[in-house]
This record gives structure tokens, sequence and C-alpha cells, in this order.
């Protein structure tokens, strides 16, 4: 029999996961019936919307159970085939297990081009990554030319894309991160025209105002909390604020209090709203096109922070919630 670890989780978190919320088991390796095909995880992508599934809460997928394998997007390589359609050495993309191997009739898999990039880059920048970025930005953002974009979580998997979308669009793009590491990642690798380390700001609503001596005109939202009250005291009439995140409340055990945004929205005329990804699936083809065309006109740059080991998946999905990652964090199996 060979040996399939798979990672289930173990218990519900209270407040930030650890390693003891996640168990590994060690299975049977199955086997592809008629129409089914083998698959062996490469690339595992963690994202911090797995955090809300770690609960029973209502939302707009259905929660993780306790007992059962963990899943995120994953790239994988066909290792025995019996559909036609997924030859084997073929690579994938799918909404997978948090396994090693695992059998799959082929349904919500899509065979990735690794000539356009590497086959990581379809769990970021050509994958729900990129997506969630460009059509967040484009679709409620709806940025202009000469207008200014903040972006909180910037140097993160979806703020990074969207500082440099915001940038080829025209837009003065100002970032806001948590080290000044990741400051100067995104000045001098991406292009962001500012960026600030709200770690070693003593008074964020204040560098706002001076980071954007015209106000804010688009703020795409990734983090939530006191960075965004900082931003709302800034935004412009007509301001659009992108909600695509709120990553600094996903580990909170009570519900936080800030101020309350209802006036500040009336007096500038300003449209804030929440949205998931499918609710621009229509838009997904051209989406997706318009990414690699930058991609490989090198407007846009692909970052990743890349984790090894089968056995570091549960690790590095802990280490979004300390800013253990630029970019998109993605696992290497092998």
């Amino acid at each position: 029999m060979n040996n399939n670890r798979v990672i289930v989780l173990d218990s519900r978190p209270e407040g930030t996961p650890t390693n003891a919320n996640f168990k590994f088991e060690n299975q049977a390796q199955p086997e592809p019936k008629e129409g089914e095909v083998l698959l062996k995880a490469k690339y595992v992508s963690v994202d911090p919307y797995l955090r809300g599934r770690m609960t029973t809460a209502k939302s707009y997928i259905p929660p993780f159970e306790v007992g059962q394998p963990l899943a995120s997007g994953i790239i994988a390589e066909v290792v025995a085939s019996h559909n036609d359609k997924f030859p084997v050495g073929q690579y994938v993309n799918g909404m997978l297990q948090w396994a090693e191997y695992q059998v799959s009739d082929g349904k919500g898999l899509t065979k990735v081009d690794a000539t356009i990039a590497s086959p990581s880059a379809y769990l970021g920048v050509l994958g729900l990554t990129g997506l969630t970025a460009h059509l967040g930005l484009m679709e409620i953002g709806k940025p202009k030319a000469g207008e200014t974009v903040v972006v909180s979580g910037a140097a993160g998997a979806v703020g990074s894309i969207v500082g440099q979308v915001a940038k080829i669009i025209g837009c003065r793009v100002v970032g806001i991160a948590g080290s000044d590491e990741k400051v100067q990642y995104l000045k001098e690798k991406l292009g962001f025209d500012e960026v600030l380390n709200y770690n070693s700001t003593s008074d964020i609503t204040e560098a706002i105002g001076k980071a954007c001596p015209d106000g804010v005109d688009v703020y795409f939202d990734n983090v939530g909390g006191s960075i965004s009250d900082a931003v709302y005291a800034h935004i412009n009439r007509l301001a659009r604020i992108v909600l695509c995140g709120s990553i600094s409340v996903y580990n909170e055990t009570s519900v936080p209090m800030g101020p309350r945004v209802e006036t500040n929205l009336i007096k500038r005329s300003a449209l804030m709203q929440g949205f998931i990804l499918s609710d621009f699936a229509e838009k997904f083809p051209s989406s997706v096109q318009q990414i690699a065309q930058w991609l490989q006109e090198g407007k846009i740059k692909q970052t990743e922070t890349i984790k090894e080991g089968f056995e570091n998946i549960p690790q590095a999905f802990i280490d979004l919630f300390s800013g253990g990652n630029k970019g998109k964090m993605v696992v290497k199996v092998d």
C-alpha cells in the first residue's frame, strides 16, 4: 500500500490558528476508476479567506468539517489517467484537498500552460488572486488616470497586484504595509509611488494625509480595522471603497468597534462595496487574458513567497496572519 498524507481540520481555532488545529493522517493512496485521474499535488495555495471556513459562521462558502480534509487552490500533476481529457504529465489547477494524492473525475480542473508562466503563477497572478485584484479594482473601484489609489495589505497576494494594475492605468498609488523591507520592495520593484509602514508610523491618519495630498479617490481594502479608519478620514467626493478582505479582524473572538463610517460616506457621496469573486464570473476569461498580456509585456511582476514541504502547509497558512509573505503565499510540495 502506497502512503498518502492528508491534512484534516482537527479542531476549530479560537483566535489565531495554531498547528494544533491541524492533523496529519496517513491514508492509502487512492486508485483512479474509469473516467478518473490520479493527481499528485505540486503547489498548494494558502489564503486568508480559509480562516473563515474554519468557523461555523454563515458565509458564502460552506465551512470545513472537523475531521475532514481542508482544501484550497492546488496545482497538481496527472500521474495516472483513465480520462482522455487529462493525459499523464498534464498539470492542472483546481480546488482540491490538502493531500499528496487524490483522484478526480476532471470536473473543476483546468489545464495549466507552463509556457506562459511558472505553474505556481496559476495560483497567484494568473489565478483567483489576480482575478480578485483586477476585477475588484476595475468593476468597483473604477480608477481613472490621475486619481489616487490607496491599497492596504499592499505587499500581500491581492494588494501587490492591485497596485501594479492601478499604475498601468496611470494612477498615483499609495500602499500600506507592515515592514521596511516590504516598503522598499513595493516602491523599488513594483513601482508604488508611496508606501507607509503602519508598524513604525506613530500617526497613520496623519501619514496618509501627507502621502495623499489630493485625497483618496479609490481605497482597495484588504485589512479593515484601524488602518481603514485612518483612510476614511481622507476620502474624496465620489470616492470608491472596495472591500476585499478584513484580515485584521479574522482572528478576533469578539466584534471590534471602530469609527462610524456612515456620515463620512454621506458627506462625500462615496461608495463602499464588498464583493466575492464569483460576482464577476462572466468576466473571468477576459480578465485572465488581460493579466497574461501584462505579465508577458513585463508590466506586472509575479510576486510570491514559496515555502517547501507538504508538512509546512499549516505553518505557511498561519504565517499569513503575521505578515510572513510578500505577494502570494504558496507551498511547493516536493
